[in-house]
């Protein structure tokens, strides 16, 4: 197979969807790799590297679009990634369809066969390809946030850990997950005073088993949500419903009983974000206020950090891009059903469906795709 991997063109987005050891293996399995010119260069990667790899470097996006038989990325296709699409063709990254109808009506008018990197799961329930960038973001998401808490950028003027004689910000994270467990544990290295709010008991007892007095768990009610919203210095959203928008769980109204200045971090921008007030930013221009409280609600956080992203990343999807292209995706799928859980369009068919209740898109069964 032709496998092809153009330079990611979202704004401040660093990240490569194949690193050269990915290359390299995918060579040696027989396939043929072709890498736009300075694709990898964000990240820290040569051309060279690719070369010496194995693979073929490409002058521009177009010769790769048009030539390899599977597109793999980091972020969902731009406007006119996807006006150069087709039928036939396998394309292989992070989607987020939930909250993005656009993108949704160019891949299934393209035909082409499109696999989310965030709904693919594992025997445990989990999503393998989506939790490395979960626990990067998770990990940015305190760091961030005090740059927020700076005055110079808006915020209370309050440091994370405080100082003898003065208290430590206080942080509310909300979701207990990947993204909530690793944000919780930085921002209370960092000194703060950490609460992780989460709706599942097991969850909550699994975090009280293991990180014991390092952070608190509260069960997330309304009222304990209101109540830790409201005398929180910073609040990360760090809630994920697979491939589904994300719920709003903190309304306009309840910024009225935040502290001024207080900083959002809206982990989950990418399926839409979970405060009502959430709108995605960019590196370039991270923060915007409302109503007295800072928001920072950049969607592709793990880009800040790009070499670590892309080989985590690069990590975790080298396997399945490779059954892909040794056996075909419809193969690769009918033989491991976590892998046909990403399958979100083929062939002008939605095929994910969550994203079908979420858009009000009539949603074909994955299986009957492969069949």
């Amino acid at each position: 197979m032709r496998i092809g991997c153009p330079r990611e063109i979202k704004n401040q987005e660093y990240r490569v969807g194949m690193t050269p050891a990915a290359a390299r293996d995918a060579v040696a399995a027989g396939h043929e790799v072709v890498i736009e010119a300075g694709a990898g260069v964000g990240a820290g990667f040569a051309d060279e590297d690719y070369t010496a790899a194995g693979a073929s470097i490409l002058d521009t996006a177009e010769e790769v679009f048009e030539t390899a038989e599977m597109v793999v990325k980091v972020k969902e296709p731009q406007a006119e990634e996807r006006a150069r699409l087709r039928e036939g063709q396998i394309l292989f990254t992070y989607l987020h369809l939930a909250a993005d109808r656009p993108q949704t009506e160019d891949l299934m008018k393209s035909g082409v066969t499109a696999i989310a990197y965030e709904t693919v799961t594992d025997r445990a329930g989990g999503l393998p390809l989506l939790a490395p960038m979960s626990e990067v973001a998770g990990r940015l998401a305190p760091q961030v946030g005090a740059w927020t808490l700076q005055k110079a950028n808006g915020g209370r003027g309050v440091l994370m850990g405080g100082v003898p004689g003065v208290g430590p910000a206080k942080v509310a994270v909300i979701g207990g997950g990947v993204v909530g467990t690793h944000a919780a544990r930085i921002a209370a290295g960092m000194g703060a005073e950490v609460t992780v709010l989460d709706k599942s008991l097991p969850r909550m007892r699994y975090l009280d088993d293991v990180f014991g007095s390092t952070f608190r768990v509260r069960y997330a009610s309304g009222e304990n949500t209101e109540e830790l919203v409201a005398e929180s210095d910073m609040v990360i959203g760090a809630v994920l419903i697979p491939g589904a928008a994300a719920p709003k769980l903190v309304t306009r109204e309840q910024l009225g009983s935040m502290k001024p200045g207080a900083a959002i971090v809206d982990v989950a921008i990418d399926q839409g974000g979970c405060f009502e007030t959430s709108k995605a930013t960019t590196h370039d221009d991270p923060i915007y206020e409302v109503d007295g409280i800072m928001h920072y609600c950049v969607a592709n956080m793990p880009g800040a950090v790009a070499r670590t992203s892309t080989i985590a990343l690069g990590n975790a999807t080298m396997p399945f891009m490779l059954a892909i292209a040794n056996k075909g995706w419809k193969q690769a799928c009918a033989d491991d059903p976590h892998l046909l859980a990403g399958l979100n369009t083929h062939a002008g068919h939605l095929t994910y469906e969550a994203v079908g209740r979420a858009l009000d898109i009539e949603v074909s069964a994955p299986a009957d795709m492969v069949g």
